[in-house]
């Protein structure tokens, strides 16, 4: 299971963990980009590939259902174009980035959130908010308190994936051959020019692809942290579904 680019791995899927409880054994692995103090001056999503590969040896994952939210769904999306016949099923949870063949209505959106790069860090992360929502939807509050240590790596990490996504070459004819499961979870509260356009792209490509919709979710405020009963539910029958072929 893979976070997004903000919140660590393990305290983003804790309560899903505990709702699918000790008969799934699963990894929450935090993203590659903050191994170090600083993302690596070569940094791709090569290096989001490999860490997934060698984590999944470290636990003895010869195949394995794959989770990815955000940031670590567009990882999981790259690992199965490269790697999938490692991959049972695949999860992704509005994914920040599925190649960049976009339909217009993702380009023109694309264009407003590059605009956004001149902007004050603390301006620029509160339009880049807005602009994953669906309109008239509040952004949640900030939190109150000292920040903790994890966030000062933040910035550098999500300047370094951006450029990780726009430098990537998506290879949609593998994905096309990948005819295990794969389930798409959107919130009904996000941009639909975003994650709605996205998740109608890789229908197209995908031999076996649903779409499961969360209403009163959005972005930042995803069903594996507010409904992860649900969203275990959703995907105890994606696994049991992807057994049979495997």
């Amino acid at each position: 299971m893979l976070p997004g680019i903000i919140l660590p791995a393990e305290p983003a899927y804790a309560g899903l963990l505990d709702v699918l409880g000790d008969g799934v054994d699963a990894l929450a692995k935090e993203l590659e980009v903050y191994a170090g103090d600083e993302p690596p001056a070569d940094y791709g999503l090569a290096f989001e590939l490999d860490g997934i590969a060698r984590a999944a040896d470290g636990r003895g994952f010869g195949r394995f259902h794959l989770v990815g939210y955000s940031g670590g769904g567009a990882a999981a999306l790259a690992f199965a174009a490269a790697y999938g016949e490692r991959v049972l099923s695949l999860a992704l949870l509005e994914p920040a980035w599925a190649g960049n063949l976009r339909t217009p209505v993702e380009d023109a959106l694309n264009e407003r959130l590059r605009a956004l790069a001149d902007l004050p860090e603390e301006k620029r992360m509160a339009e880049f908010t807005r602009l994953q929502l669906a309109p008239g939807v509040e952004p949640p509050p900030r939190p109150g308190g000292p920040p903790p240590p994890w966030l000062a790596k933040r910035p550098a990490g999500v300047r370094a994936l951006v450029s990780a996504f726009e430098e990537a070459d998506l290879d949609l004819a593998a994905l096309r051959r990948f005819t295990q499961p794969v389930l798409f979870v959107l919130g009904g509260r996000s941009n639909p020019d975003y994650f709605a356009q996205m998740a109608g792209r890789l229908a197209d490509v995908f031999p076996d692809f649903g779409v499961e919709t969360f209403p009163e979710r959005h972005h930042f405020d995803p069903p594996h942290r507010a409904e992860p009963e649900r969203l275990a539910g959703l995907l105890l029958g994606l696994w049991l579904r992807a057994q049979p072929a495997a």
